[in-house]
């Protein structure tokens, strides 16, 4: 978010009442939430949250809760434009959020929740919401990303379809063999607009580098991350081993269909895949990803977390309508199930993971990982404008003609100056 913008959009930290009374006594909750069935398939998020509202009031009849489902691509958007409107939600449920906590437009979790909800959530990823040491997103579910592999087109290509690379040079010779089987796609490298943070942090970790050291500067131009890089453009791109099509040019939301139709051999992915992967009947293994000596120690993770917003002046209703959610772990883990997400808060997981249904199997090993994964730097007031940078750039690395040290140090200075003015 540009510098000036918190006068722009009026994020000044100031109420201005109860702003959903609806004259009746009654208090109308604005509830915006992310809609991403269409990535998974099913029912509507809608149809979910609209179940929790009812049950929630039976049990505070003076509280309703009007719910919004917004495509997942556009939330962040229209919530800016909602709170420039002067007509921001309640209660968001967002990927990004260090811009309105900079701003002074969200209340502290600590204002919200009690100190046994606060308490559920892991410390790895309660700290994914937090901007500054203070936490301001409440996690609700998270997905990881990790390594998949299509076991008939492994076999296709003479390699043990239960045995995935496990190194670079194991996955460099899988992507070999597959091409010379017809495979159009032996490694899918989605570095498209908009998808290739999560890709790109992928390799970064797998070859020890990353987005920030534990301090949470920027490292983008890290040596590791050059090698990294270079490594990628030189013995996948070049050799034609991630397709025809420049890896900057390709999707996520395009791979993943390829994938559903048998035409990609390997690819990192997260649980949405794996609906694509089903309903198409395709044979697919998951495992972690193969780093330059061995399993990478750490996956991506993201996590959807919910916000309180202070536009409207009803931070003890908020308060009432989350601190519910929370408590009934049930919400979290049946909304995890439902839409192949992860569980954030241990409660939930453990529900999850005492289940015995097959769609809860598949998902534990993705649930076992998450406690060490590896967040997107959300909570830095500065990555909504990194990332944007991030994306556009990141995929040029990989391009023939690609200069990876200046492209890294032009996006680690980038990446410092939007810092600077966060």
């Amino acid at each position: 978010m540009t510098a000036g913008l918190t006068g722009a959009l009026g994020l000044t930290g100031t109420t201005t009442g109860c702003g959903g009374d609806s004259g009746s006594g009654e208090v109308v909750l604005k509830l915006v939430v992310t809609e991403f069935a269409d990535l998974v398939g099913g029912a509507g998020v809608e149809q979910f949250w609209n179940s929790v509202a009812t049950d929630f009031r039976e049990l505070n009849p003076d509280i309703r809760i009007d719910v919004s489902a917004i495509p997942y691509r556009s939330t962040y958007d229209e919530v800016v434009r909602m709170i420039r409107d002067g007509n921001a939600p309640d209660i968001a449920q967002l990927y990004m959020f260090a811009d309105f906590a900079r701003d002074g437009a969200l209340y502290d979790a600590n204002d919200l929740l009690t100190i046994p909800v606060l308490s559920d959530f892991p410390s790895s990823i309660a700290a994914a919401g937090e901007v500054r040491r203070v936490q301001y997103g409440m996690p609700f579910v998270a997905y990881l990303q990790t390594f998949f592999w299509n076991k008939t087109l492994f076999e296709r290509a003479g390699l043990d379809p239960e045995q995935p690379p496990r190194t670079w040079d194991e996955l460099r010779d899988a992507a070999d063999r597959l091409r010379a089987a017809g495979v159009p796609y032996p490694y899918g490298l989605a570095l498209g607009h908009d998808d290739a943070n999560g890709e790109a942090l992928m390799w970064m970790l797998a070859g020890g580098g990353g987005l920030t050291d534990p301090s949470g500067s920027y490292v983008i131009e890290s040596p590791a991350n050059i090698w990294t890089f270079t490594w990628l453009r030189d013995q996948l791109v070049v050799p034609g081993l991630t397709g025809t099509t420049p890896p900057g040019e390709i999707t996520r939301e395009g791979l993943y269909g390829a994938f559903a139709a048998g035409e990609v051999g390997m690819l990192t992915g997260d649980p949405f895949l794996m609906g694509h992967a089903d309903q198409s009947g395709v044979s697919y293994g998951v495992a972690a990803m193969p780093g330059r000596g061995g399993e990478s120690l750490s996956g991506m993770g993201d996590a959807s977390g919910l916000l309180g917003f202070k536009q409207r002046g009803n931070q003890e209703h908020i308060a009432t309508f989350l601190n519910h959610l929370f408590t009934e772990h049930r919400y979290i883990s049946d909304f995890a199930e439902r839409y192949r997400l992860l569980p954030v808060s241990t409660p939930a997981a453990q529900t999850m993971s005492d289940s015995d249904t097959p769609e809860n199997e598949r998902l534990q090993p993705f649930l076992e990982e998450l406690p060490g994964a590896t967040f997107l730097p959300a909570g830095k007031a500065s990555w909504t404008a990194v990332s944007g940078l991030l994306s556009a750039a990141i995929g040029d690395t990989v391009r023939p003609d690609g200069d990876v040290e200046a492209i890294l140090a032009r996006l680690q200075g980038d990446a410092e100056a939007a810092d600077r003015d966060a």
